[in-house]
């Protein structure tokens, strides 16, 4: 099975409305306007909320900057998430209102946005080895850092390099193994 790659370096970036930030869009399936997942990274360089997307599940991982402050919510009592490079990622419904404060400068992040009327997704931190095994079918995707990863399908290794995406649709039984310095592990599984 072939991977599927895009570096980051490769993608135009895109800056916000509001003048925050900009991203760059690595993948949206099946394509930009109407996608049932989208998996992006985002320098954000003000304080600032969220753009609304309801009916969104949404995955925020701090790729690298001192991190930041999330206040979720629009009534008190909020909730306020603090986000560094060594937090695991970040899970929130994406209809809630969402205020962005930098701890120290600018940050490099990731995300990762489903509908959750037709997806589920996962996203973890990978320091080292981790084994998966699918069960269903599913899309997964990797994220690597400054390193790279080398991503084992049986027999089959693919090495990735750094700041690169890559992504396959796995069948059932298939069996996985990244390892990786510093990498973020995705699941994309439709819902039932």
């Amino acid at each position: 099975m072939n991977w599927h790659t895009v570096a980051l370096a490769d993608v135009v970036p895109s800056a916000w409305k509001n003048g925050g930030g900009t991203t760059r869009e690595l993948l949206a399936w099946p394509g930009s306007a109407e996608w049932v997942f989208r998996l992006s990274v985002a320098e954000v360089q003000a304080d600032g909320p969220f753009s609304s997307f309801v009916g969104v599940q949404r995955w925020f991982a701090v790729l690298s900057g001192a991190g930041v402050r999330l206040r979720l919510g629009a009534l008190a009592p909020h909730e306020v998430q603090v986000l560094t490079p060594a937090s695991s990622p970040f899970c929130f419904d994406g209809a809630l209102p969402v205020d962005c404060t930098l701890i120290d400068g600018a940050t490099q992040d990731f995300n990762l946005m489903v509908r959750a009327d037709q997806a589920r997704a996962q996203m973890q931190r990978v320091a080292g080895k981790l084994q998966t095994g699918c069960a269903v079918p599913r899309t997964v995707a990797v994220w690597t850092g400054d390193a790279g990863a080398a991503l084992w399908l049986g027999q089959d290794c693919t090495q990735v390099g750094a700041h690169t995406l890559a992504w396959q649709a796995l069948p059932a039984g298939a069996a996985l193994e990244i390892v990786a310095v510093d990498a973020l592990f995705m699941e994309i599984q439709p819902c039932p």
